[in-house]
């Protein structure tokens, strides 16, 4: 058998389907393209992708990061050149490398996202960076997202490692943020810039890299 990490872009095309078509999206492509996939066992056979960190719906990304286990070896050029003709617009693969059978699970390396987040806004540059020094300086903080099942509380705090200002035009304001993205929790750009003190949801989240453990 044999592992190939894919480094795939996400555009605007496609950034309201969720995880689950991402994944029967990329079934689909591999099987178009008569990439060898390798299947798990048991009753009910599934192909060995594994896609790390779902993105939310509508979030681009230029890092996402696929693993494909093939039940026999082929070179990330002829794969990438095969599959990349069988892609919808708005999925674009970036790179693709040769990774060790043995190597950790992909979701397991994961320990940060980065991204560019886009604002509409009023507020002055030195206004929004008080308030990401506010927030950088606490030592917790408190708070609470909705799910199906009711409210989870929990310290956002811990979930940002780095908020920066990059720049104000024509009101519109770009955040940079280094967010936790691990088993132990994650951090959410839309949060962040809520816990910022912007009352509107973002018109850009970007994700522009996921950041794995070395060893």
């Amino acid at each position: 058998m044999h592992r190939l990490r894919i480094k795939f872009s996400r555009g605007e095309e496609v950034k309201f389907i969720s995880h689950l078509d991402i994944m029967r999206l990329w079934q689909r492509a591999l099987n178009r393209a008569e990439i060898p996939l390798a299947y798990s066992e048991g009753f009910n056979p599934h192909p060995r992708i594994s896609i790390a960190a779902p993105l939310a719906l509508g979030v681009t990304s230029e890092a996402e990061l696929m693993d494909v286990i093939l039940s026999r070896w082929s070179s990330p050029h002829s794969f990438s050149s095969t599959v990349d003709q069988q892609l919808p617009c708005g999925i674009t693969i970036n790179q693709v490398l040769n990774t060790p059978l043995n190597m950790p699970s992909l979701q397991s390396q994961i320990r940060y996202a980065e991204y560019q987040v886009g604002l509409k806004t009023d507020r002055k540059p030195e206004d929004i960076e008080e308030s990401i020094v506010l927030i950088m300086a606490r030592q917790g903080l408190p708070w609470q997202h909705h799910r199906d099942h009711g409210p989870h509380h929990y310290d956002l705090r811990t979930l940002i490692s780095e908020i920066r200002f990059i720049d104000l035009s024509s009101k519109y304001c770009t955040i940079y943020m280094k967010l936790r993205c691990s088993s132990s929790g994650s951090g959410r750009p839309e949060q962040v810039t809520a816990a910022l003190g912007f009352n509107n949801y973002p018109r850009l989240i970007h994700r522009t890299k996921l950041i794995l453990i070395t060893s």
